[in-house]
């Protein structure tokens, strides 16, 4: 029988008892949607073909001799716990609607996607998020890019050695149009943080019964159906047992220069002193730089990233309404919205991002994150997260702002923060802090299953 995606129990990919048809769907999808690969070094390459039977027989060999499925990526992951055996680099694809056409699919094979952010691709909804029209996009994204490939591993040498291969077998008539390389970064504590200094990655929909099992689940449950993430292949063989996913890809440049002077004046405004300054950036965005909760503890601290919490207690008075992570995953509502983030660094710098060197030592560009998130719907999770919260001052109460770390679109508003943590009272009115996440461009598209990929 089909693969149940709705189904609310976590995936006991294991288990000895899984159906034929789950074992079927886990052997041809590809890795990294429904668990994370370790992938601290990355290379994203962005094709174009102009060649159907060329590109055809490119990504056909690719996803025979390069890639493995989510089940191998799984049993890579186990062994490693077991025996410290390092599993195999990942090696993920996916193609634009324009790349299907150019693989020789046609109008009618399209129309078999039903998400229509992707149908239309990226270029023709920047209305729709508010994103920088596409004259100001980098060079590479203005282009109608066919195919993204993703090479990571947690060392950078394998990574090298396999973007030279698959750049050196391109058909002649291919083109790389542009490429990035993304680099994780890491606190003194191990945890994965992002340019302005700030643990990054928690919070993410869990989808496998061995993650689910080692979270803490008090007051919220980490654990999501698959339809969170997984569609039906509709070019595949079996859509049944075939699937695949949205991808959106978005490279997001970070000004980490102007993000801590808002940081400085907004605790100079709010008359935060000493070791309470910290909790000006953490109202930002909703967490203090080691991962922990504003809406949990004044202060940080604690020695691991809490993710068990939810805001249904906090009325504003500890984690302001706007704190980027409220308004991304809200968590008490509209479970079905939120996606798996697979996003990684990029850029060079030569300061420590999680120290408190003065602002002046930031670097203002040429570093951010490449975003990246696995989606059933890209309309309905990935764009309505955007406009519906991010991007809505009014989210989820009327005049609390834009997100203060990805919202797009004028600030127009005045907002207040808590002046003293957890007790009522609210500063006067602020001006919005300034945009310093400024988006270079992107695309969307399906990762396709590898039964599609294998018989192209």
């Amino acid at each position: 029988m089909p693969v149940d995606l709705t189904n609310e129990r976590p995936l006991a990919w294991d288990s000895a008892t899984l159906d034929a048809d789950t074992k079927k769907m886990l052997d041809h999808l590809q890795p990294n949607i429904l668990k994370a690969h370790v992938r601290d070094h990355l290379s994203v390459l962005f094709v174009r073909f102009n060649d159907v039977a060329a590109g055809r027989r490119y990504l056909r060999r690719i996803a025979e001799t390069k890639m493995k499925s989510a089940r191998r990526h799984l049993e890579e992951v186990r062994d490693f716990a077991t025996t410290g055996h390092r599993g195999t680099p990942y090696v993920g694809i996916g193609i634009s609607k324009a790349g299907y056409r150019d693989l020789g699919h046609s109008v009618e094979d399209l129309r078999k996607f039903g998400d229509k952010a992707f149908r239309d691709g990226m270029k023709r909804r920047v209305a729709e998020v508010l994103d920088p029209p596409v004259a100001e996009w980098d060079n590479c994204y203005q282009r109608e890019i066919h195919a993204v490939i993703l090479i990571g591993d947690a060392e950078r040498e394998p990574v090298e050695a396999l973007r030279e291969e698959l750049l050196n077998d391109l058909p002649p008539g291919a083109r790389l149009l542009g490429e990035e390389t993304g680099q994780g970064m890491h606190n003194p504590a191990g945890d994965g943080i992002e340019h302005f200094g700030y643990v990054d990655g928690r919070s993410q929909p869990l989808f496998l019964k061995d993650e689910v099992d080692k979270e803490p689940k008090e007051h919220w449950n980490p654990a999501f159906p698959l339809s969170n993430v997984l569609v039906a292949d509709p070019l595949a063989a079996d859509p049944a047992r075939h699937f695949g996913s949205y991808f959106v890809f978005r490279k997001l440049e970070q000004n980490v220069r102007a993000f801590k002077e808002i940081e400085q004046e907004l605790a100079d405004n709010l008359g935060l002193a000493d070791a309470d300054r910290a909790r000006a950036g953490a109202m930002l965005v909703g967490r203090f730089k080691d991962g922990t909760p504003v809406t949990l503890k004044g202060e940080a601290g604690g020695g691991t990233v809490v993710n068990d919490f939810t805001f249904d207690a906090d009325e504003g008075s500890k984690c302001p309404f706007s704190g980027h992570i409220r308004k991304t995953n809200p968590r008490s509502h509209s479970r079905e919205v939120i996606m798996a983030r697979r996003g990684q660094t990029y850029g060079r710098r030569d300061d420590d991002a999680w120290d408190d060197s003065p602002p002046e030592t930031r670097p203002s560009g040429e570093v951010g994150l490449l975003f990246m998130a696995f989606n059933s719907s890209l309309q309905s999770q990935f764009e309505f997260t955007q406009q519906s919260w991010a991007n809505n001052p009014d989210f989820e109460v009327s005049e609390t702002g834009h997100d203060p770390v990805i919202g797009q679109g004028e600030r127009d508003i005045k907002v207040t923060y808590p002046k003293v943590w957890g007790k009522p009272g609210m500063s006067p009115p602020q001006t919005q802090v300034a945009q310093t996440v400024t988006m270079k461009g992107g695309e969307y598209f399906f990762m396709p299953s590898l039964a599609y990929l294998r018989a192209l």
